[in-house]
């Protein structure tokens, strides 16, 4: 079966599949912020497009590391949702709204309660309205564990996992080396500033498992995860935490019907994010493709002016029941 994607001969590098949606982004639609108090304390906050009857769909959003609305993928999936008159919501991850979060620890690749918690919400105020999700990046490993977790009690009705690091090891690893090693470092920067003002808080310094000169000092993803995600989320050590938060081990468990979008050629990823035959359940849509990058698609337009394959493919799988794929051999 030939892939449905296929990108222009102007994009056909991986780097430019990743870095030109960052660069030429839509517009940002406006949205409605609903802030949501989280059981310990702290808070999430859901930025809406559409206000759903009960009955209506209602799409989630889990954005990427240190995403937002502001992401590209995430503004271009609600301009799209909204075209189809699908109601969505954007779930940020804590401290991702804009505003920092209240309690020293934040979020990380393994920690869905905040996404189980946001569903749990939506049901009870919409109870007889479909749950469809869409996750990329560490939001699509946050979704993928949730739906393997929870099998035939996930509330969702459809999913969709875009660029998922399934295996956590493997992709900080990946990050240290070539061109990658750009992402890394800016992404470290920007984790690090928030934790810089965590420990300017004097209500959070004492909790915080290391102090300034240190953090400073962490220059790659392992080192990040082990002095400060792991500690901070209750994990013994980095590999404890990359071992139990990689969601590809429990992709057998899914009883959603759920598509997988991965890129060969995405520089976040190594093939160990790739899952055999026997690793996806019945339930499990996998797509590989050749090329992509990391969250890009770009299959058409041009340079300043990008046309994407992601949003109309996504929201064919939520919306209809036609299956197109369930292999991974014949679209590489």
């Amino acid at each position: 079966m030939k892939s449905l994607f296929t990108p222009p001969w102007w994009a056909a590098n991986p780097h430019l599949q990743t870095i030109l949606p960052f660069i030429f982004k839509v517009a940002k639609p406006d949205v409605f912020r609903q802030r949501q108090e989280l059981p310990d304390g702290d808070f999430i906050d859901l930025d809406w497009l559409g206000k759903p009857l009960n009955g209506d769909p209602i799409l989630v959003i889990a954005h990427g590391l240190e995403g937002s609305t502001e992401s590209h993928y995430v503004r271009r999936m609600l301009v799209e949702a909204q075209k189809v008159q699908l109601c969505s919501v954007v779930h940020h991850h804590r401290g991702c709204s804009g505003e920092p979060n209240r309690l020293a620890r934040s979020y990380h690749s393994g920690d869905f309660d905040d996404l189980a918690f946001t569903l749990q919400q939506l049901h009870i105020n919409y109870p007889d309205s479909p749950l469809y999700a869409v996750g990329y990046s560490l939001g699509g490993n946050v979704l993928a564990k949730y739906l393997g977790y929870q099998q035939n009690q996930s509330l969702l009705a459809r999913a969709v996992v875009v660029s998922a690091p399934l295996t956590l090891s493997a992709c900080a690893k990946r990050l240290e080396s070539g061109f990658s090693k750009v992402y890394q470092s800016h992404l470290i920067k920007r984790l690090q500033k928030k934790m810089l003002a965590k420990l300017d808080n004097h209500n959070l310094v004492a909790q915080m498992p290391l102090n300034k000169t240190e953090l400073q000092q962490l220059s790659t993803f392992y080192q990040f995860d082990d002095k400060v995600t792991a500690p901070l989320h209750g994990f013994n050590g980095v590999d404890d935490y990359y071992t139990q938060s990689s969601a590809l081990s429990l992709l057998k468990h899914i009883s959603k019907p759920t598509l997988i979008i991965h890129a060969k050629d995405d520089p976040f990823m190594t093939e160990a994010v790739i899952p055999a035959q026997d690793e996806l359940s019945v339930a499990v849509n996998y797509e590989l493709h050749a090329s992509g990058g990391h969250v890009g698609f770009i299959n058409g337009g041009w340079p300043w002016k990008p046309r994407f394959y992601l949003e109309n493919r996504i929201i064919d799988f939520l919306l209809t029941n036609t299956k197109v794929f369930n292999t991974k051999g014949d679209t590489a």
